[in-house]
């Protein structure tokens, strides 16, 4: 082989190991709830599944872990998010408290909660983006603690300078059409919207 053809040869494989490592593909953990898991409805149909299909059809190189456990509250998200973290995660979408606010749980304890696991996501590694993914409750509880509850998901993203989605089930909960009987689950129709909502303030984020 030549000087110049080793040259063209050597240049080929410099641009393609860049192209490849520009290309790598990035992990979107959504952590949270019956909600990400997707109780009543089946796994594709569930709003992270559909993420995936939408991150897909764009050409971007990001694959979404659900990271849903039904029945989990801030406190047990507390408990398994550095098991979580063993692996490499980028962008994570963090829904957690709807459970906390279905058992009345003081609100103080479980902004505190959230607050822990958003501090230990940053300091496992400092550049992985957290989104806030903002719940609220029945009014049963009091319109003073609804107030309050959704207020908790404003003040962490101003306190830590993070994305929220406002409301995840906005345009959804309250809608019998797009709820399962229980009147808390979206159904496969709610997912579709859900993940509508997450879209909106997610895209902006990995299309960067």
């Amino acid at each position: 082989m030549n000087m110049k053809l080793f040259q063209c040869t050597l240049l080929w494989l410099l641009i393609t190991t860049f192209a490849l490592s520009a290309q790598e593909q990035k992990n979107i953990l959504i952590f949270g709830d019956s909600i990400t898991a997707g109780y009543g409805v089946d796994p594709e149909q569930a709003f992270p599944s559909i993420l995936q299909q939408k991150i897909d059809s764009t050409g971007l190189h990001f694959k979404v872990i659900n990271g849903g456990l039904s029945g989990e509250t801030s406190a047990g998200g507390l408990r398994r998010i550095s098991w979580v973290l063993q692996r490499k995660v980028d962008i994570m979408i963090l829904e957690l408290g709807g459970n906390d606010g279905l058992r009345g749980i003081e609100l103080q304890s479980t902004k505190n909660n959230l607050q822990q696991i958003i501090t230990t996501a940053q300091t496992k590694d400092p550049d992985i983006q957290i989104i806030i993914a903002g719940m609220q409750v029945p009014p049963n509880l009091g319109i003073e603690y609804t107030n309050e509850f959704v207020n908790l998901y404003i003040d962490l993203a101003e306190e830590n300078n993070l994305p929220l989605i406002p409301l995840i089930l906005d345009a959804v909960g309250g809608y019998e059409e797009f709820m399962q009987p229980d009147k808390i689950h979206p159904n496969a129709e709610g997912h579709l919207i859900v993940a509508e909502t997450v879209w909106k303030t997610l895209f902006p984020i990995i299309s960067m």
